[in-house]
């Protein structure tokens, strides 16, 4: 076990590395620059669209229900189901207790770059999907690197498939699990296995009726978490608000100029910020590592753009909102400079603020946002699987995969923790390098929608399915 610890450490410090967030960034700034900044010009419209695509029947004409499965606003709500998680509570929290406030200005600018990410893999999603066999939609990296590279890229698809159906497992699986068992032990003295046993229930009942009962779950549970958690933290700055414009001071202030220790703090240089703030930026929102189009696959739309403008908003929605209320609760409250991280940071930043309630708001926060993490992430891997072993395997990966959930609770997660962050961070190098090389569909795709053009979703394409 020590020797698999060591191989798996070592590879998750490449995967990890500066490369990786070299090349995630990289080619966000590419896509973002060839866009034009459409991402971040088009905002506006994108919740526009967002709000007319919570019924496929809002957009006239624009939707069938032999177009997809879910409607785009439910599409991007199990996108968000799955990223809005633990990495907006605990990942903040460890972004800033090592890299220092600074950390957050680089989690903005990994938003933004990754907002025209995400666009185009919902973009190439819809473009590349097709229909299996039972006439589900299905699309996502796999399948836009098997229709829009051609099969002799078969092989990268394979690869991304493999790592995505592994990753599903233990980040968004047993990791969450844990997470919640932790979490609701330190605070209402609930046992893992009780936690475990919970979880397994209410997330089998959903898992098992399959991407439609998901997006139906998704699309009630992930805006009322989201808007109570951002209530709950903009209470506790009402209480603070004589600390916020110190706050963001800070953040800019020590994005370009190293943080000295105090307190407990042990200081960052403007590396630290800038490493820690682009790594839990991007394993917060997921830009790049193309879990999100295999939900963006199944939206009830005709038109890969539109449904791209719609997906863009959960990088903004998890990262620009979320976390940066989650940090500004963090920096104006004394406790981040005591050394504390993780998710206890956070708690106790609550709490300072509402003694006895906020480390309550925390915990409830946190077993919501991984339940919902858990259901996205079934979806994702369930996919992933199916692309490997074919229709008929889906059943099989559904039982296995809530079958796992009470174990996750239970176990002691350090290696299982080590092996899904590495197979999580692998699966962006084949998506990252199918964004590259189609970059110029999602570009002429992008120009001929705003031309007023008319542009076929994937499954009007002839691919080739041999």
């Amino acid at each position: 076990m020590e020797t698999l610890n060591n191989i798996f450490g070592a590879i998750n410090g490449v995967v990890w590395g500066p490369i990786m967030l070299v090349l995630l960034l990289g080619v966000g700034i590419y896509l973002q620059l060839g866009l034009k900044l459409l991402p971040i010009r088009k905002l506006g419209m994108g919740f526009k669209l967002m709000w007319d695509g919570r019924d496929k029947k809002a957009v006239a004409g624009e939707a069938k229900a032999d177009d997809g499965e879910i409607s785009p606003f439910n599409a991007l709500m199990t996108a968000l189901s799955a990223t809005i998680g633990t990495g907006n509570i605990a990942g903040v929290a460890t972004a800033i207790a090592l890299g220092g406030p600074g950390a957050v200005f680089w989690m903005w600018i990994t938003a933004l770059v990754g907002m025209a990410t995400k666009f185009a893999e919902a973009v190439l999603a819809v473009r590349y999907r097709e229909t299996d066999e039972t006439g589900f939609h299905i699309g996502g990296p796999m399948y836009y690197i098997k229709n829009g590279l051609g099969r002799k890229w078969l092989w990268l698809g394979g690869a991304f498939a493999f790592f995505g159906a592994v990753a599903a497992f233990g980040i968004g699986n047993t990791v969450q699990s844990n997470s919640v068992a932790d979490a609701l032990e330190s605070s209402f003295g609930v046992p893992h296995w009780v936690t475990g046993v919970v979880i397994m229930v209410l997330a089998g009942a959903v898992i098992l009726g399959g991407i439609k009962r998901i997006a139906k779950v998704a699309g009630k549970l992930v805006p009322v978490m989201g808007i109570a958690y951002i209530i709950a933290g903009l209470v506790v700055l009402a209480f603070n608000a004589d600390q916020i414009g110190a706050a963001f001071g800070n953040i800019f202030f020590y994005a370009f100029n190293p943080h000295a220790a105090m307190g407990g703090f042990a200081g960052a240089a403007v590396m630290a910020a800038i490493r820690f703030g682009v790594a839990r930026g991007i394993f917060s929102n997921e830009a790049g590592l193309g879990s999100a189009p295999i939900a963006h696959a199944a939206a009830q739309t005709k038109n890969p753009v539109r449904q791209g403008l719609i997906a863009m908003l959960g990088t903004f929605i998890d990262t620009i909102m979320v976390c940066t209320i989650t940090a500004l609760v963090i920096l104006t409250a004394p406790i981040w400079e005591t050394g504390e991280a993780g998710a206890s940071l956070t708690a106790l930043s609550f709490d300072t603020a509402l003694p006895g309630f906020g480390e309550a708001i925390v915990a409830i926060a946190l077993a919501v946002f991984a339940f919902t993490t858990i259901l996205g992430w079934s979806f994702y891997g369930e996919k992933c699987f199916q692309f490997l072993f074919g229709t008929r395997s889906i059943m099989l990966y559904r039982v296995l995969f809530v079958l796992a959930i009470p174990l996750g609770a239970m176990a002691q997660l350090g290696f299982i923790w080590l092996m899904a962050d590495t197979f999580n961070a692998m699966m962006a190098i084949p998506n990252l390098i199918a964004l590259a090389l189609l970059s110029p569909v999602v570009f002429k795709l992008t120009k001929d929608y705003f031309d007023g053009k008319d542009i076929l979703p994937g499954e009007e394409l002839d691919h080739d399915k041999s």
